[in-house]
């Protein structure tokens, strides 16, 4: 049995990594700010009140672990506001870098004592954090704050290499959940997480850093 913390747990592609990692017999910590009903029927372990943007909250989460070892680290959380160039709203922008790309950086060195040699850290981005593959522009607080955490992963998984610390950068492709409005053109959460979770075993030093679909397409920078 292998113990998985993922961010972001309460809804969405986070709370079907819960699902299926517990259906997996592996042991969940599901990290969010407040539980959801879907959530709480799992029977997973539940570590609330946890907002990315704020370092008291991450060290009282890694006071409640106390020390426990990590074999996955998933980190899930994230945000989309709107931001045309029309009104790039300062604020939107700052609130999204900080959860979408500084929070996970915080807290993967918040909780690095606990990964170890073997251990795979998991960031959850988006191929609009491509800028090879935009095409559409637009969306500037949410692209630009993919692209700061994918240039934040490439970085740790030369970091973390020595450590024997594989990192995996997934884009769970267009997936049906609120932060798209349930989009209808997407998979289902529960379709993208099984893509993702054979992304997630295929993971190793030798590839570590890569930029992937969860359909095992590796993505342009």
């Amino acid at each position: 049995m292998k113990t998985f913390l993922i961010t972001g747990a309460n809804r969405g592609i986070g709370l079907e990594y819960c699902r299926q990692l517990q259906e997996r017999g592996e042991r969940v910590i599901a990290v969010c700010r407040t539980p959801s009903p879907e959530l709480e029927t799992l029977g997973v372990r539940i570590e609330a009140g946890v907002d990315m943007t704020k370092d008291a909250a991450m060290a009282s989460l890694v006071e409640r672990l106390d020390g426990l070892h990590l074999d996955g680290l998933i980190l899930n959380a994230g945000i989309l506001e709107s931001t045309g160039l029309e009104d790039p709203k300062t604020e939107s922008l700052r609130r999204q870098f900080e959860v979408n790309a500084l929070g996970p950086l915080r807290l993967t060195h918040a909780l690095l004592p606990q990964l170890r040699n073997g251990s795979k850290l998991i960031l959850m981005t988006s191929r609009m954090g491509s800028i090879d593959d935009n095409s559409s522009g637009g969306s500037y607080g949410y692209r630009m704050s993919k692209v700061a955490l994918n240039m934040a992963g490439k970085s740790l998984a030369i970091d973390l290499q020595s450590r024997g610390i594989a990192v995996a950068i997934l884009h769970p492709g267009l997936v049906r959940t609120r932060m798209v409005n349930f989009n209808p053109q997407g998979i289902s959460p529960a379709e993208a997480v099984l893509g993702l979770l054979a992304r997630i075993d295929a993971l190793t030093l030798e590839n570590s850093g890569s930029f992937w679909h969860a359909n095992g397409e590796v993505l342009p920078w």
